[in-house]
């Protein structure tokens, strides 16, 4: 996706969140402050856990196979899904040195994090959590959006 793509898609989500009642302004400063640490601490466990995810996930196989299990519909979207969460923690790993110098870019990278992650719930089945969880981080998101330059 070109640059201009990417920012014309974040903007018309930033329209559709800018409808939504704003937090208070000392709410938007503290979320503003924590979010670097939040993506530090959330990256490290994301990888942590996506690893020994695939990794049990990998040692149960050869049983799931026995057990009757057959391609990508049984057993493999926990492969796939435990791969879009591996990826969506690196990308927010790498948004910390960008979100605690406070950098625009920084706050994209935790945006495509969030969008990666979505597409992994969506591909788990898991809809209804979800589309909530994202509705919750993306407002959030956007509501510290102009922090970042």
């Amino acid at each position: 996706m070109s640059t201009t793509k990417s920012n014309d898609f974040i903007d018309t989500m930033g329209d559709w969140f800018a409808k939504f009642p704003e937090l208070p302004k000392n709410g938007r400063d503290t979320l503003a402050k924590i979010v670097p640490i939040l993506s530090l601490i959330f990256g490290i466990l994301g990888i942590l856990v996506g690893i020994s995810g695939l990794g049990v996930l990998a040692f149960f196989s050869p049983l799931a196979v026995l057990g009757g299990a057959t391609g990508v519909a049984n057993y493999g979207t926990g492969f796939i899904t435990a791969l879009f969460y591996l990826v969506a923690s690196v990308v927010m790993l790498a948004s910390y040195p960008g979100l605690k110098a406070k950098k625009y870019k920084g706050w994209k990278l935790l945006f495509w994090s969030e969008v990666v992650y979505v597409v992994g719930g969506l591909i788990s089945l898991s809809i209804i959590s979800t589309i909530i969880g994202a509705l919750i981080t993306f407002y959030l998101l956007f509501q510290i959006r102009s922090y970042f330059k």
